[in-house]
């Protein structure tokens, strides 16, 4: 006889043993909540209307005009991985930096964030960047861990910095905006780029060898040319990034808006570079529905687990479970990245996003954690989960397109710092909430106790008419 405490757990590890035997995620879930729910109405645990709130649940997904943001995104992302921008702020900021030891890791760095805050996909900027830059740090001498360790982390960036896709829906799992899930990625974006910047500087004063600047003969146009030819590939970069976060922060657009109107200049640069074809179009629409519908499917699949894992007391279960272990805020924390630093080793960040995200922010909303700095906090973590060898998608992406005599255990080995990096960064995002916060916590600059409102008494009359207000 089953009880309804044994039921959470038995739900759980039923979902675990789906996903082990290599089960699509978005069917696991419906498959594991629907048998659970079934069992449970069996039992007595909840009635059979009680599942008669899943096809609100489905509506409710189906008509989020915040999730529109992601289809938007991915759209505007697959047309600039084809447009030849990022050929073009590669070849003119890699020349800019030329001449300098570790020259073109830079500009393979500062594109990646280019390329991340205006296409927000990890696959757009990690299977440029490899196709373009790979072949030339090659040709000059880079060593090649470092080569493919500094393509595939940059291409990472695009994860954290906004409008990334992660964002969107961590903020939805959250019930938090996306303006200010952006917001609070600003700061942990700018330290990200800067400590593998430095990195970069390290190594290029310890072993240059490894990252040699690029020989006069290969540095092309120099002078005011080059600078132009940078600007070439930046301005329309900026114009861009405007549209797209700049109108979201000002307070313009909503992030479907923005994701909208990137979707249009995108679609306009790669018309500007004579790149612009009805068949990159449909290229861009194919890759764009494929990713849309995953992420629908694997969001109707987490609903159908999640109603029915709360009808059984399954949150409650996960409350007591992590809301007592020792260290409070701080266990809590060590445990939650923890958990989702292995659970990245098996599942991508979608899965995590609406798997186990909608089970851990109640319990950080009773710790009294600051849920938007919590969802960047992992957002940051589930970057580890495009450089995990040998399961990151970044590493994939990359050997997808790097040339046959790079071998993959390079690429595997050349991830292994940057990894290191990345959980620094989280471990600095735990020690400073400021990282976060700062960007949140700037308020209006209206003091609420000078605020005054008056209401208008209504007119009174005699006639027994309704009361007016004027």
């Amino acid at each position: 006889m089953l009880s309804l405490e044994i039921m959470p757990p038995l739900m759980f590890g039923g979902l675990v043993i789906f996903l082990l035997l290599g089960f699509p995620v978005a069917f696991s879930l419906s498959a594991v909540g629907l048998f659970f729910g079934f069992i449970s109405i069996e039992m007595g645990f909840f009635t059979t209307a009680y599942l008669g709130n899943l096809p609100l649940r489905v509506f409710g997904i189906l008509s989020n005009e915040v999730l529109l943001a992601i289809p938007f995104f991915t759209l505007m992302g697959a047309i600039l991985e084809r447009c030849g921008l990022a050929e073009d702020l590669l070849e003119g900021t890699g020349q800019l930096f030329g001449k300098v030891p570790g020259g073109l890791a830079y500009a393979v760095i500062l594109v990646g964030a280019v390329l991340g805050a205006i296409t927000g996909t990890v696959a757009a900027s990690v299977i440029a960047m490899g196709m373009i830059s790979l072949p030339v740090m090659m040709r000059y001498g880079y060593d090649m861990r470092i080569a493919t360790g500094v393509i595939a982390a940059s291409g990472t960036i695009a994860q954290l910095i906004p409008p990334s896709l992660v964002l969107i829906v961590l903020g939805d799992q959250l019930g938090k905006s996306v303006g200010d899930m952006y917001a609070g990625a600003i700061g942990p974006s700018i330290l990200q780029v800067s400590l593998f910047l430095c990195f970069i500087a390290i190594v290029s004063l310890i072993w240059p060898q490894k990252v040699p600047p690029l020989p006069p003969e290969a540095r092309g146009v120099r002078g005011w040319p080059l600078y132009w030819k940078v600007l070439k590939g930046m301005v329309p970069s900026l114009v861009l990034m405007f549209l797209v976060l700049g109108t979201i922060f000002l307070g313009l657009a909503t992030p479907t808006e923005a994701g909208a109107m990137g979707a249009v200049g995108a679609v306009l640069i790669a018309v500007v570079n004579g790149r612009f074809t009805f068949g990159l179009l449909r290229e861009a629409m194919a890759n764009t529905g494929r990713i849309t519908a995953m992420v629908l499917f694997i969001l109707i699949g987490a609903t159908v687990f999640s109603l029915v894992f709360q009808g059984v007391d399954g949150s409650i279960w996960i409350e007591h479970l992590l809301s007592h272990l020792p260290g409070g805020q701080t266990g809590f924390l060590i445990f939650v990245n923890v958990f989702v630093f292995f659970l990245a080793f098996f599942l991508d960040f979608f899965e995590i996003a609406f798997i186990v995200v909608p089970l851990l922010a109640p319990v950080a909303a009773k710790l009294d954690i600051n849920l938007v700095w919590f969802g960047v906090l992992l957002c940051v973590n589930l970057q580890t989960s495009f450089m995990h060898p040998p399961f990151g998608f970044a590493l994939f992406y990359l050997r997808g397109v790097a040339p046959k005599e790079v071998l993959t255990k390079d690429i595997y080995w050349g991830a292994v710092p940057w990894l290191c990096l990345q959980l620094i960064i989280v471990a600095i995002v735990i020690a400073w909430p400021e990282t976060v916060t700062y960007w949140l916590d700037r308020g209006t600059g209206v003091d609420p106790s000078t605020v005054r409102i008056e209401v208008p008494l209504p007119d009174t009359q005699d006639d027994g008419a309704v009361p007016v207000f004027r």
